[in-house]
């Protein structure tokens, strides 16, 4: 379990982020047209987990599209949004935004992302949704980077985390 703050109070996750240089835990996501997503449709490629509680709050709407500019300019590499929104509204939102370099995940069915990735928050009021979270993966879906950012309301280390993939 780990703590992290939404405006200074304290609030708890189910568990910890993967640690780096392991095996990224598989997933099934529900994509924007309501079909799966695993892991290993990704694999051969770098990918950049941006997982975050709802594109509906300005910080995640911004990491979205930070993530969206700096992605196009990194060969071999995906970014998958992942938070508990509906397929609905994050089609909405990249729709609106005009987002094309990213791709939007859903873990609204059964929750299993955050738990196998350990960012299911399980007090405060965004109970259930996930924490805001990068993980850095490279094309053999190994963890090169990892970030829970202590501050929900916080942006993530967009540096650190495209640096991992530079760097690498």
């Amino acid at each position: 379990m780990a703590t992290v703050t939404l405006k200074g109070n304290e609030i708890q996750t189910s568990g910890d982020l993967p640690k780096v240089g392991t095996k990224a835990p598989d997933f099934t996501l529900t994509t924007i047209e309501l079909g799966s997503k695993s892991l290993k449709d990704f694999e051969g490629s770098n990918i950049i987990l941006n997982i975050f509680p709802s594109v509906d709050t300005g910080t995640c709407a911004q990491s979205v599209r930070e993530f969206n500019k700096e992605a196009s300019a990194l060969d071999n590499t995906k970014v998958l949004c992942i938070s508990r929104d509906l397929p609905f509204a994050q089609a909405r939102f990249c729709g609106a935004e005009g987002l094309e370099n990213v791709i939007s995940l859903s873990d609204f069915k059964d929750g299993s992302f955050g738990k196998a990735y350990g960012v299911n928050f399980t007090t405060g009021p965004l109970e259930t949704l996930l924490s805001r979270s990068v993980v850095v993966l490279d094309e053999k879906g190994n963890v090169k980077y990892t970030e829970q950012v202590s501050e929900t309301v916080d942006e993530p280390n967009y540096k650190a985390a495209l640096d991992a993939l530079k760097n690498g």
